[in-house]
């Protein structure tokens, strides 16, 4: 086994395999860029060197500075982790070439998977069924790829001209892919042949910008598939063994959200064939080391999707049911060690669950999220697991994946399993960022979910789960906010008697206190009057109400209008983030004379996160009809596009491609028409 091992990544994946690698005896290596010196991942290694730059192509995809970190730092292995560069067949040939061990497959083998056409062909060739695309409808006298070509430039608008006719021959609607990566990078869905000019620009540029490849492959889409996923190991003395599947159906933006093992309600015949195409696939290509095999199911069949040469994210079920340390298995492959088991030794014991907690709101299209984590709480208990790259007082920013944490849970079957992801959720309290915790518990209580009856059309057919209707507060929560507020102002005392309350005492009168916040959207001021058993709240508009409280460290227990009630508080200058019952709710409190903040221009069209423009599709004096793409912005390397929301006249254009820009900032104004 090697000593030192150079983690070619951060953020959670980094945290996890040093965990592994410290507990093996391994000298753990790090690198960050300057957005990350404080990162939690090289808090956690041993050493720990500066690549670059905060932008990814200057630091975490730099190859030549990898390799002079691994240099420095005396490396004797190096561990891709999963993105960045962990699929890129360079990067692994030039590791060897430097005489280092690449904890992964060969070069080739992710050559041969990474571009996805090609990666068709091969398994067609191998037996594996595939889903129906470009490369079964060339046009007359012209061959598909052969599995033994290497990938062939082709010029774009060829390629536009080839994929429409694709299109056109399988079927709308149709999915478009990157052809050298996945993640979800590069995906577009089209349902009518007037789309496609747009989705394949948009696709060829988020598929460059997240691969350095903007070639693009096309497939027939299936209707309502469930995504079936399959880890396999392989070591280098020809052993191969699946270590059972995983269903990730539940996705947005074709990327996942929730991740379960095993497969619910998964016939049994059908379970054991996708085993054994999964086995089949890495034979195939003489595969070493961690890989998961993707299939989409439907009706009783299954295709080949894709198969990542990497550790997943959602590794973490398949350890919790087999009870056995993925990264372990990979530093001893690599290490040139048997695997450590046997097809028939593989235990799948109980059922488990992961939750990717995001930084990102759901309710604006999943738009990711930046800021300051100024409170973080996460679950613990029996059957919980927590994956995490981060602490509290750590910065989202935008150039890196939003993720949080992955919250895992392990029972006995999957209804112990839910039981343990619903507490878990509960129990996770996050101030500074929006995040997708609100739709994971909404998930976790729908019944569909429950019944295990998902394909990965779920959450596009329940839009209520990202952005449910508004609809009434909980009738005490204005009250308890208004409590809330007065226990957690700094500037208030309320232990003790009435000397230690002199903000709200008066001599022979009650105490009283004015409150101003906003809640939900919503205004509220009244007057919190000190009682001989407690507080009465009045709030303007709505009936008075009594209240006995004591507060707790980073809680209130408080019984209020017959109920009792223990909120959890987090509190930063006047932003109050309360807790109840797996919901959360932000409260702004306003000072005496603060005014709302000015608005923006009419017709400004802002931001929507911050990120950099990367196209303008017009200019001042342009008239714009309703729906039309306006410019698009890109944050951690999804597109997000901006469209006119109304017919009107563009009246200015504020930012030019390559500008950087912050949330809210105005990049056009649309002035509309009399």
């Amino acid at each position: 086994m090697f000593r030192r091992l150079l983690i070619a990544n951060r953020g959670e994946i980094a945290c996890r395999i040093i965990a592994t690698a410290r507990r093996l005896g391994i000298t753990t290596l790090a690198v960050y860029s300057e957005a990350d010196r404080d990162a939690r991942h090289v808090r956690l290694a041993d050493e720990a060197v500066c690549l670059g730059p905060a932008e990814a192509a200057q630091s975490y995809l730099d190859v030549a500075r990898l390799l002079e970190a691994a240099r420095q730092l005396q490396a004797e292995a190096v561990h891709p982790g999963y993105g960045f560069l962990s699929e890129n067949a360079a990067f692994a040939e030039a590791c060897v070439a430097a005489g280092l061990v690449f904890v992964g497959p060969s070069a080739q083998a992710i050559r041969d998977m990474g571009d996805k056409r090609r990666a068709k062909a091969l398994m067609a060739a191998a037996g594996v069924p595939v889903v129906p695309g470009d490369a079964d409808v060339a046009p007359q006298g012209a061959a598909g790829p052969a599995a033994s070509d290497a990938p062939a430039a082709e010029d774009p608008a060829a390629e536009d001209a080839r994929l429409a006719a694709a299109a056109a021959a399988v079927g709308y609607p149709v999915l478009l892919k990157a052809a050298a990566g996945g993640g979800g990078k590069g995906m577009r869905v089209v349902t009518v042949a007037e789309a496609l000019p747009e989705a394949l620009a948009a696709a060829r540029r988020e598929a460059r910008a997240a691969f350095g490849d903007d070639r693009l492959l096309l497939e027939k889409y299936l209707a309502a598939p469930r995504h079936i996923e399959v880890q396999v190991f392989a070591d280098t003395h020809g052993n191969v063994v699946h270590l059972h599947e995983r269903d990730c159906s539940v996705q947005r933006r074709h990327q996942k959200v929730l991740e379960e093992a095993p497969a619910p309600d998964l016939d049994p015949a059908l379970r054991t064939a996708l085993g054994e195409a999964a086995v089949a696939a890495a034979r195939a290509i003489d595969y070493v080391g961690a890989g998961t095999v993707e299939f989409l199911c439907q009706d009783g069949r299954f295709w080949f999707m894709e198969m990542n040469t990497r550790l997943q994210v959602e590794h973490p079920v398949t350890e919790a049911i087999t009870g056995e340390d993925l990264v372990a298995w990979q530093l001893r492959v690599a290490a040139g060690e048997p695997l450590p088991r046997a097809q028939a030794e593989i235990a799948c014991l109980g059922h488990a669950l992961e939750a990717r907690l995001y930084a990102e709101d759901p309710a604006r299209d999943y738009l990711p999220a930046t800021g300051t984590l100024w409170h973080l709480r996460l679950p613990a208990g029996e059957g919980v697991r927590v994956d995490s790259g981060v602490d509290p007082g750590d910065v989202i920013t935008p150039y890196y994946d939003p993720m949080i944490a992955k919250l895992v849970t392990h029972g006995r079957d999957r209804g112990e399993a839910l039981a343990r992801m619903r507490q878990a959720l509960a129990a996770t309290e996050i101030a500074g960022v929006a995040t997708n915790l609100p739709l994971l518990g909404r998930i976790l209580a729908d019944a569909d979910f429950a019944r295990g009856a998902v394909t990965t059309r779920y959450l596009e057919a329940r839009p209520t789960l990202a952005a449910p209707a508004g609809g009434e507060l909980p009738s005490a929560l204005p009250a308890l906010a208004a409590l809330a507020l007065h226990c957690t102002d700094p500037d208030a005392a309320v232990a003790g008697g009435p000397w230690q309350q002199t903000e709200a005492f008066r001599l022979n009168l009650p105490g009283r206190v004015w409150l101003e916040f906003t809640l939900a959207d919503e205004a509220y001021a009244g007057w919190l009057v000190r009682e001989p058993a407690g507080w009465r709240v009045a709030l303007e508009g709505q009936p008075p109400v009594s209240a006995s409280l004591r507060r707790l460290p980073g809680a209130l227990d408080v019984e209020l209008a017959g109920q009792r009630l223990r909120p959890s508080l987090a509190r930063r200058g006047d932003v109050l983030m309360l807790w109840l019952g797996g919901e959360s709710w932000r409260i702004c409190q306003r000072r005496p004379g603060e005014t709302p903040a000015a608005a923006s221009a009419p017709g400004s069209l802002a931001s929507p996160l911050p990120g950099q423009v990367i196209a303008v599709h017009v200019a001042a004096g342009e008239m714009v009809e309703a729906g039309q793409p306006l410019a698009v912005v890109e944050a951690m390397k999804m597109e997000h596009v901006i469209r006119a929301p109304h017919d009107g006249r563009i009246g200015a254009v504020n930012f030019a491609p390559g500008a950087r820009v912050d949330e809210g900032e105005p990049l056009l104004v649309l002035e509309a028409l009399d």
